[in-house]
């Protein structure tokens, strides 16, 4: 059985704004992953996310939850936990981060060639490092689930 992921590309403008304290200060949806990514390659799915992760990757982001905080976008879209699993979220601070470079348990893939730049995943990481250019890297975060 396949596993596909769903998701959306959240960021806080009130943030940079006004703070993270004011009343204003609210997550807002910013795109769909499904405009973005054409695929669910299971190994940046590993590394990324612990979903399948038969390649021994340290995931980055590995079954946070959905957030408390989420904006009304995604409640809307997201599937719930009927339908969903491994619901978890990553910011772009995190992203940015991140040893790329670091290798599946056998040493043979690295996290940059399962889900990097130059993967499916590279136009969703173009949109969050926009996005945190303008908002800042900790008010820009993806949230995921998978079915």
């Amino acid at each position: 059985m396949s596993t596909d992921v769903s998701g959306m590309i959240e960021c806080r403008p009130g943030a940079r704004l006004w703070g993270l304290d004011d009343e204003d200060t609210v997550w807002e949806a910013g795109i769909d992953l499904f405009l973005l990514n054409r695929g669910n390659a299971y190994d940046g799915l590993a590394c990324l996310f612990g979903i399948r992760n038969s390649f021994g990757f340290r995931p980055l982001a590995e079954d946070r939850g959905f957030p408390d905080d989420a904006s009304e976008g995604l409640r809307r879209e997201f599937a719930g936990p009927d339908f969903a699993y491994g619901t978890t979220w990553v910011t772009w601070a995190e992203l940015a981060a991140a040893d790329w470079q670091e290798t599946n348990a056998s040493g043979t893939r690295s996290r940059a060639s399962a889900a990097g730049n130059d993967t499916d995943w590279g136009r969703v990481w173009s949109v969050m490092r926009i996005l945190s250019e303008v908002h800042g890297a900790e008010n820009v975060r993806l949230v995921v689930w998978f079915y």
